[in-house]
């Protein structure tokens, strides 16, 4: 809880600069729940976003995403699926606002998702 969030300090130590837990980057600001859709860059990771805009002339739902890219910093290494807390930080890059402060066990999901339950009382 070094960081002022509800999130758990990683158990691997890194020399990361951008780390907020090992290094000296400050986070402030929004906090971001979302799965990893990318990691093809090098220390980054795209973070995807699902959410419905209401559509008033067809009284419908429509999904829509936004994609966030954020820094991964070498202590918590989030790969591809995984569900990750991300927070707002100091502008890292032209795009990158964000780092990621904490990656979710299995089959958990984030403080803002819903989880599914496989069959129910009917």
């Amino acid at each position: 809880m070094a960081l002022g969030l509800n999130v758990d300090e990683p158990d691997a130590a890194c020399e990361d600069e951008n780390c907020p837990f090992h290094g000296t980057l400050s986070v402030r600001g929004q906090t971001l729940d979302g799965t990893v859709a990318s990691t093809d860059m090098d220390k980054t990771v795209v973070v995807e976003r699902e959410y419905d805009v209401t559509v008033p002339k067809y009284d419908r739902l429509m999904k829509r995403r936004s994609r966030v890219p954020a820094h991964a910093p070498a202590c918590l290494d989030p790969s591809e699926g995984d569900t990750v807390t991300v927070a707002e930080c100091r502008p890292l890059s032209k795009t990158k606002s964000h780092v990621v402060v904490r990656v979710a066990p299995e089959g958990v999901a984030g403080a803002g998702g819903a989880t599914a339950s496989a069959g129910g009382d009917e």
